[in-house]
C-alpha cells in the first residue's frame, strides 16, 4: 500500500515547553494508481489505429480479347523513374527515334508535363507507359501512380523492362547496372 507520511514531531521546543504531538497524516495513493491504469487501458482501447491504406488498380480482363487499333508513338509518353526523386520522359517518338530526354521531379513539376502533353493529343488518345528503373524507389511507383488518379488519366501501363534503344537513350541519366 503506497502511502505519504508526514511526520509529526513530539518533544521540547521553545525554552521547555512541551507541545501536543501531531498525529501523522496518511494518504493512501492506491485508489488514484488503480484510476490512471483504468484510465490508460480505456484510451487504448478506445483509439482506433490507422488502418492501412491501399490503392485501387485496375486491370484489364484476360479472358476478354478485343481488337484495338495500335496506339501512335506520337500519343504515348514513356516516363524512366530515376534515382535521387527524378523522373526521366520522352513524348511523341519512341526510343530509337532519337528524341529529347526531359527530367522532372515529382509533384506539381511531374503534374504539370502529363498534363501539358495530355492537352496536346487530347485526353481519350493519351497514354502514359511508366517503367521503374533499378534505381528508382517503391515511393517514386506509388507517386506517379497518385499523379495519374489526380489528373484522371485512366490510360497507362506498367512495365519493367526496358527496350535496348531506351537503355541506350537513358545510359547518362540512369545507371543501369546495378
Amino acid at each position: 500500500m503506497a502511502e505519504i507520511n508526514t511526520g509529526g514531531g513530539g518533544g521540547k521546543h521553545d525554552g521547555g515547553k512541551v507541545r501536543s504531538k501531531k498525529a501523522s497524516t496518511r494518504v493512501d495513493m492506491t485508489p488514484m494508481v488503480d484510476l490512471g491504469f483504468l484510465l490508460i487501458t480505456f484510451f487504448i482501447l478506445a483509439t482506433t489505429l490507422s488502418k492501412p491504406s491501399s490503392m485501387t488498380l485496375n486491370v484489364p480482363d484476360k479472358t476478354k480479347t478485343e481488337e484495338t487499333e495500335p496506339i501512335k508513338a506520337s500519343n504515348v509518353m514513356t516516363i524512366f523513374l530515376g534515382k535521387d526523386n527524378k523522373a526521366h520522359y520522352i513524348f511523341g517518338k519512341a526510343a530509337n527515334e532519337d528524341p529529347e530526354v526531359k527530367t522532372v521531379g515529382y509533384g506539381y513539376e511531374f503534374r504539370q508535363a502529363l498534363q501539358e502533353n495530355a492537352r496536346k493529343v487530347g485526353g481519350e488518345k493519351f497514354v502514359v507507359v511508366i517503367k521503374p528503373t533499378k534505381q528508382s524507389t517503391y515511393k517514386n511507383m506509388v507517386d506517379v501512380l497518385d499523379e495519374m488518379a489526380i489528373t484522371k488519366l485512366k490510360r497507362y501501363a506498367l512495365v519493367d523492362v526496358l527496350t535496348p534503344d531506351e537503355k541506350k537513350l537513358l545510359k547518362d541519366k540512369v545507371k543501369l547496372d546495378a
